[in-house]
């Protein structure tokens, strides 16, 4: 198996900090065990044993690398066997399965016999891990520049996979981020690895993805189907209440169906505050940017929702959900989950949020756990 190959081109992300996303290099704040992302109990041991230290790595070096993408792209390299190592000359070993260039190249000691031997860094969970982690790291943030730049609709976590088993140059040199046979010097063995590479990681998220809550159970008092809008497709053209900015048209009847449903979207009773038009420069491919989107915040922004406040948020999100259609309702996010009209609920409410690549899930903010997230498709 090929060992992941650096791209080699300007790391022109900018990751600014949104209400609580933490900032490179800044120190973690605690997070409540349902959004650790990761279900220890289903964790071979070697995997439980390295997941402080993979949230350590990632929380303080990359924060929108989720550990369970770690943990669920080493079971696919490895088994969590950090002793397997190839035969050949250089060949992969250790957790991430490296070859020696690229290992060395990472930051890595050079191993002196073929396989390493047993004290090489390389065969050592945490010695790989302290170089590895930084390095896939390093591939995720270079696609995620050049998604950015290009727009292909593959997510920058997906690209990230492809970096890793069959180089950057597949996700440059493909029209959409992951190679098809005839693209990027990929014929029809390569794009199959490829293809069963990235289906055997997200198998393995699912296998590994800690228990979500499920919504309130409590039944909230019924609340009228709101106007559906029949205005079709629109620029953003209307001014953004909530700030800055402009709204398309039905993110604007959205936001104000949800203001009568709820008694106001500013200092509510059930929404607190809102915020829909947004440059987010850190993500360009994001709703905000193009007036379709608004956030809506059942708690204070940057802290968990509790109590009250997240049967509110609940409220909220399933009212969404419930008058998605006349509301043009594209995708929802809410503690820690996404969904969408396609979705098929997967352990609880929609499917888990992976943050894309961009954000930080185990943050209040960066995993929606302070506010609803509603995009609209018009």
């Amino acid at each position: 198996m090929p060992g992941p190959t650096l791209l080699r081109s300007p790391l022109a992300i900018a990751l600014a900090a949104l209400t609580g996303l933490l900032l490179l290099g800044a120190a973690p704040a605690p997070v409540p065990d349902t959004v650790s992302g990761v279900d220890t109990a289903e964790l071979p041991a070697p995997a439980r044993d390295s997941l402080p230290l993979i949230s350590e790595l990632t929380a303080t070096h990359c924060p929108e690398l989720p550990p369970l993408w770690v943990v669920a792209q080493v079971q696919a390299e490895s088994g969590w066997d950090p002793a397997l190592a190839s035969r050949r000359e250089g060949g992969p070993a250790g957790l991430y399965q490296f070859g020696q260039r690229n290992w060395v190249a990472a930051g890595g000691q050079t191993w002196t016999s073929d396989p390493p031997s047993g004290d090489a860094d390389v065969l050592s969970a945490e010695a790989h891990l302290r170089v590895a982690v930084p390095w896939v790291c390093a591939n995720l943030r270079a696609v995620t520049a050049h998604l950015q730049a290009t727009g292909k609709p593959t997510t920058p976590l997906d690209a990230m996979l492809v970096c890793h088993i069959a180089g950057c140059g597949r996700v440059t040199g493909s029209a959409t981020g992951i190679p098809v046979a005839g693209e990027a010097s990929c014929g029809e063995r390569c794009a199959e690895v490829v293809r069963r590479y990235v289906a055997a990681v997200h198998s393995n998220l699912e296998r590994f993805a800690a228990p979500v809550p499920e919504p309130a159970a409590a039944t909230p008092p019924a609340l009228a189907a709101p106007a559906a809008w029949t205005g079709g497709a629109t620029g953003c053209e209307l001014p953004d209440p909530t700030g800055d900015g402009c709204l398309t048209g039905a993110t604007h009847h959205g936001l104000e169906a949800a203001g009568a449903a709820f008694g106001g979207w500013t200092d509510g009773p059930t929404i607190r505050s809102a915020g829909c038009w947004d440059e987010h420069a850190w993500n360009p491919r994001s709703d905000h940017s193009r007036g379709k989107a608004c956030d809506l915040f059942p708690t204070a922004p940057g802290t968990f929702a509790e109590g009250a406040d997240l049967d509110s948020g609940w409220r909220v999100a399933e009212w969404f959900r419930s008058n998605a259609e006349p509301l043009q309702v594209k995708y929802l996010i809410w503690q820690g989950r996404y969904w969408d009209p396609g979705v098929e609920d997967q352990g609880g409410w929609g499917r888990r949020y992976t943050g894309g690549g961009v954000y930080d899930v185990r943050d209040a903010t960066g995993g929606h756990f302070d506010h609803v997230h509603v995009s609209f498709r018009e």
